[in-house]
């Protein structure tokens, strides 16, 4: 095959049988791979040297030419070219089949083109193609209008002598001469059709059936009278399917015709073997050998192929040649694409399906997405993540090891800069040995530099992210907690890969574009996604809010920082309400409005994790990405720093069951022993019965979901850690201390047995059996729904990435109505739903 570097497309066609020739050094006639005496490559063997080159650069396989100034010379004795090894990438071989077979993603593509070619149905083609059915490939005509002439003559002859009815006869000699008339090179004929009409017309027409009849088919096809023949028929064709039908052969012929492609090299007749060093044989200790699934493929092909050829030499009978047609078509199956019929997987030695070339080619795990588009980088780590509660914004925590690694070829050129080693061996045996020296430069080096952060997967844009290194002694990654949720990373186990950007150009880029302080809204939607989560929200919720019964409450002071003094004396509390000159607030909220820049307005409410979230929108919105960066580490070292002086945790004893609950419970119970009553006495239906039941149960539960939050109280850190949103929401508070409720089955429907007990209270063994359908359900739900959202963003990616949003108002005249009330009932308002969507008419105000 001819090396062509500079090109700007590929066109993908199908090669004629003379072209694979041309492609080909040689037919591979063995199935032996290599030799286990000597371990070199079998003469004419899958690993033939004499077909595919040497082994060795430069040496013959005899070992009569060696050395490079024999380049080129053909080996005499042993056949082999002496040239690098390298050319086994390259050279290509071919097996030519005893019998042509069908190439199963011509046959079996939807729809198939075989069957566009030669009009049969895919059902009808893959049993003549498996030998179960024929397939006519010529008609004599003029022995066909014989033949309907003595159709004639004998309905003529036997209505003469009278025998049988009249009408019977008649209909006899009309459908024998419609079958004849019918007969045409494509036909399909089942068993019994054929053995009836070879018995009176075996010299009108011939058969054949597999790849070989096939491909004689597909060879007499004319594809200009073809043509012309479909764009007659569909001037006088008035039906939707047959229309459709007709334009996709015609769409068909037409392009194949445009290629220059001739139907018949859809079959097979000289199969391409593929270069040994892209299917190759490793060896393993104790003289085995890993092999790619292909040499076990093209084995069992050769094998078949050999056997036929015998068969035939032999002149076999017909039963046994039939057979052995049929398992060299599957074994070429199974060789091309083993996934497109059922049952034709081939498996290897332990049961395990051997992968095709096709499974080779396709899917997340094949040679284009896995190696052409995904590429594999130098200079990367791989580490758990932890928290690192002390780090800026865009800072990351790096393992002093892992950095000397990923910095290694920086260190190494200041080291010999630093005349500390005179060559890089030297060098890199002085970082083996890592003195204070090498900590030294390793500190410099990484100075002003970036390095990327990638947590798997990567779904959005912010999958990855520019941070600053910051050595640590530690063997985790740090993060800063703010970039959890655009990494959608969390702390109990995750990942995360690290890469050295090594160029200027991608430094500058990664601190320009990448850095996280400048990725703090969501792409999706422009919302902020870098925001304050869990201790911190705790922590800002108990600096920002008010204890009436707190030491010192109503006092007033002259100024913020009297007031502060006051605090540290222990003269008042920090959430105690005072007064600083007119305004009422908390030391609290004086020490929170500190994070924010002079003139920012004075935050002087209770603040929660969805106020604080809009909080953060407000300020990218008035300062930009880059300013609001050090008000969010303020915010972030506050949060932290009250959230462990408030001391909130809780234990089992904040977990307080509502009084009521035994009460509503005996209510529920009466109105459930009601309905059964109801529907033994056949007032009600099961149905009816069943529905009736849930519905007592769901209101006996939305009554202890109102209890639950007023038994606690505001002061019990349950209550607090809900309510500022920190962490969870009342659904958990409310299974633990009022009841779990109804459950799901695996066919998502409820229950109506309820789970009466809280977790605190504990189940009974029919109550825990009866949760356990819901976390079984929610385990396999969540893995079954990766799957499908990812396959789902997928194909949306497929069908849009050519489409490039230009314009801010496309000026379509048919809108979409938006309603306040939707965005209500899920939290939303109403203004971010409006918020960056084009008006349809012109909004008149004050009209």
């Amino acid at each position: 095959m001819e090396k062509e570097t500079n090109f700007k497309g590929l066109r993908i066609a199908i090669a004629s049988p003379e072209e694979i020739l041309s492609w080909s050094h040689g037919e591979v006639t063995k199935p032996e791979t290599i030799n286990y005496r000597t371990q070199r490559p079998e003469k004419d063997g899958l690993f033939s040297e004499r077909i595919f080159g040497p082994t060795k650069d430069w040496e013959c396989y005899c070992g009569k030419y060696r050395k490079v100034r024999y380049k080129g010379v053909v080996c005499d004795k042993c056949g082999v070219e002496v040239t690098r090894s390298v050319v086994r990438r390259d050279r290509m071989g071919h097996i030519k089949l005893a019998s042509p077979v069908v190439h199963p993603w011509f046959l079996r593509s939807a729809p198939s083109r075989i069957g566009l070619a030669i009009n049969e149905s895919l059902v009808r083609l893959e049993r003549v193609t498996y030998h179960a059915a024929y397939i006519v490939t010529s008609v004599d005509e003029e022995k066909r209008s014989v033949a309907l002439s003595e159709i004639d003559r004998e309905f003529k002859t036997k209505k003469q002598s009278g025998e049988n009815a009249d009408g019977e006869l008649k209909a006899a000699a009309v459908l024998t001469k419609e079958t004849l008339r019918d007969l045409r090179p494509g036909k399909i004929l089942e068993e019994r059709e054929f053995l009836s009409l070879a018995k009176r017309f075996g010299n009108v027409f011939t058969i054949g059936s597999g790849g070989e009849g096939i491909r004689k088919v597909l060879g007499s096809v004319d594809m200009g009278k073809s043509i012309t023949e479909i764009e007659k028929e569909l001037k006088y064709t008035e039906d939707e399917t047959e229309t459709k039908k007709l334009l996709r052969r015609l769409k068909f012929f037409k392009s194949m015709k445009a290629s220059e492609i001739r139907p018949e090299w859809m079959t097979i007749s000289i199969l391409p073997v593929l270069p040994p060093d892209l299917r190759p044989m490793v060896p393993l200790d104790g003289g085995r050998y890993a092999t790619s699934d292909l040499n076990d493929l093209y084995r069992r092909v050769i094998n078949r192929n050999n056997r036929l050829k015998k068969l035939l030499e032999l002149g076999a009978p017909d039963v046994i040649v039939v057979n052995e047609k049929r398992m060299l078509q599957e074994a070429v199956d199974a060789l091309i694409d083993s996934g497109t019929r059922a049952g034709a997987k081939s498996a290897g030695g332990f049961k395990k399906p051997l992968r095709s070339l096709a499974d080779m080619l396709k899917g997340k795990q094949g040679r284009f997405r896995q190696n052409l588009l995904g590429k594999r980088v130098d200079y990367s780590g791989r580490s758990v993540i932890v928290v690192g509660p002390d780090l800026k914004l865009d800072e990351c925590g790096l393992p002093k090891r892992m950095a000397l690694e990923l910095f290694r070829p920086f260190v190494v050129s200041q080291v010999m800069k630093r005349e500390l080693a005179h060559n890089i061996r030297n060098s890199n045996r002085l970082i083996d040995q890592a003195p204070p020296e090498v900590w030294e430069i390793l500190e410099e080096v990484i100075k002003d530099r970036y390095v990327l952060l990638n947590r798997a997967p990567t779904l959005h844009r912010l999958g990855i992210q520019a941070f600053k290194p910051i050595l640590t002694e530690d063997l985790a990654i740090q993060i800063p907690p703010f970039v959890c949720t655009g990494f959608n990373a969390d702390f109990d186990g995750d990942q995360m890969a690290v890469h050295v950007p090594l160029s200027d150009e991608a430094q500058e880029e990664a601190g320009r574009l990448m850095i996280s302080s400048a990725n703090l809204l969501k792409p999706a939607s422009g919302e902020a996604i870098t925001y304050p989560t869990q201790d911190v929200v705790l922590g800002c919720y108990y600096l920002t809010k008010i204890n009436t019964r707190g030491i010192g409450a109503g006092k007033i002071f002259s100024g913020a920082d009297e007031a502060k003094l006051a605090y540290e004396s222990g003269y008042i509390d920090i959430n105690s309400p005072i007064k600083v000159r007119k305004l009422e607030t908390t030391c609290g909220r004086l020490l929170f409005n500190e994070a924010f820049p002079e003139g920012f307005d004075f935050i002087n409410d209770t603040l929660n994790r969805k106020a604080l979230t809009k909080l953060v929108g407000v300020l990218i919105d008035k300062y930009g990405q880059e300013k609001t960066k050090p008000i969010l580490d303020n915010i972030k070292f506050l949060g932290f720093r009250y959230a462990s002086r408030s001391g909130i945790s809780w234990s089992i004893g904040d977990l307080v069951t509502p009084k009521e609950k035994p009460l509503i419970l005996e209510e529920a119970s009466k109105e459930a022993a009601l309905v059964d009553d109801q529907y033994m006495n056949g007032f009600l239906t099961e149905g009816e019965q069943r529905a009736r039941i849930i519905e007592v149960w769901l209101s006996a539960l939305q009554k202890i979901t109102k209890l639950v939050p007023n038994s606690i109280g505001e002061d019990n850190h349950v209550y607090k850690v809900v309510d500022s949103g920190a962490r969870g929401s009342w659904a958990q508070p409310i299974q633990m201390m009022g009841m779990k409720g109804l459950v799901a089955n695996p066919n998502n429907e409820m229950i109506s047995l309820p789970i009466k007990s809280s977790l605190k209270e504990g189940h009974s063994g029919l109550e825990y059996f009866i949760s356990t359908h819901g976390a079984r359900k929610g385990m396999t739900d969540t893995a079954l729904k990766t799957a499908e959202a990812g396959y789902l963003t997928r194909r949306l990616i497929v069908a849009t990435q050519d489409i490039i949003i230009k314009e801010e108002d496309c000026k379509t005249k048919s809108g979409i109505s938006i309603y306040r009330i939707d965005g209500a009932d899920f939290g939303h308002s109403f203004a971010s739903k409006l918020y960056s969507r084009p008006a349809l008419e012109d909004i008149k105000v004050n009209r």
